[in-house]
């Protein structure tokens, strides 16, 4: 395992640096928007399901840079700096922003392509007429906080209305590179009042985002398989990498 020896190490490594900006200067943009414009950027810049109306093919990207309250940003931004400057000065910043972006890319095409299973499934014991009312009244309905009554219309409004947004993905893309790079590094994660390995702490985490994803459950407003899309792109991506230099992490 390559051992990590920068020449130079920096707390706030160039990539790093410029992620958190832009993530908190959308941060601000959309709550600024929001006040003074009543204009919702989640819904110009959040991820859409293809089939949506409000799908462009931008979100793909812009997605990653929006987060849904100071919660939401402050774990995301934490866990980038804390993990990606380590990542950052040993990959150097090209390597570092290529897997950053590919791996939240990564993340939402398999959360849309759970998404498509999930509306085939929900279409296929509906009416044609539930569905034609979905996709006709639904965005309008979720922008005023509401949903239909009906469970099955509720869900399928979700999928095609809702936008997936966060750099969670990205996030557990990097947590996974670490726990692959620097697997004995011993991580303290509350509430555990012990030190864990980075590798039991990247299983930990992957074995409860698929429980959940599957579980699906209900309210915890959470894209859990996005998630596990991050880190299964930052694991080709890395077993790639090092099969090109062998025994070498880059």
């Amino acid at each position: 395992m390559e051992q990590f020896k920068p020449t130079s190490f920096k707390i706030l490594p160039p990539v790093v640096k410029n992620l958190l900006i832009i993530n908190i200067l959308f941060f601000l943009a959309t709550m600024a928007f929001d006040r003074v414009f009543k204009i919702d950027l989640v819904d110009i810049f959040g991820m859409h399901y293809f089939g949506s109306t409000l799908f462009k093919p931008y979100q793909i990207i812009t997605y990653m840079f929006m987060h849904g309250g100071f919660g939401h940003i402050f774990l995301n931004m934490f866990a980038l700096w804390m993990f990606g400057n380590v990542l950052e000065n040993f990959w150097g910043p090209k390597k570092f922003l290529t897997y950053y972006m590919i791996t939240g890319i990564g993340a939402v095409l398999i959360q849309m392509a759970i998404n498509y299973f999930q509306l085939l499934h929900l279409e296929a014991s509906m009416t044609q007429e539930q569905i034609s009312t979905v996709l006709n009244e639904g965005y309008k309905i979720i922008q005023e906080n509401k949903n239909f009554i009906n469970p099955s219309m509720a869900e399928l409004n979700q999928l095609y209305n809702s936008s997936t947004i966060g750099a969670s993905g990205a996030v557990f893309g990097i947590l996974l590179a670490f726990g692959m790079i620097f697997p004995n590094t011993k991580l303290f994660i509350i509430p555990f009042p012990f030190p864990i390995k980075a590798k039991w702490v990247v299983i930990g985490y992957g074995a409860f985002e698929l429980y959940s994803g599957i579980a699906n459950n209900a309210g915890d407003n959470i894209a859990h398989f996005a998630h596990l899309g991050g880190m299964l792109f930052g694991f080709i991506m890395i077993i790639y990498w090092n099969k090109k230099i062998k025994n070498r992490y880059f």
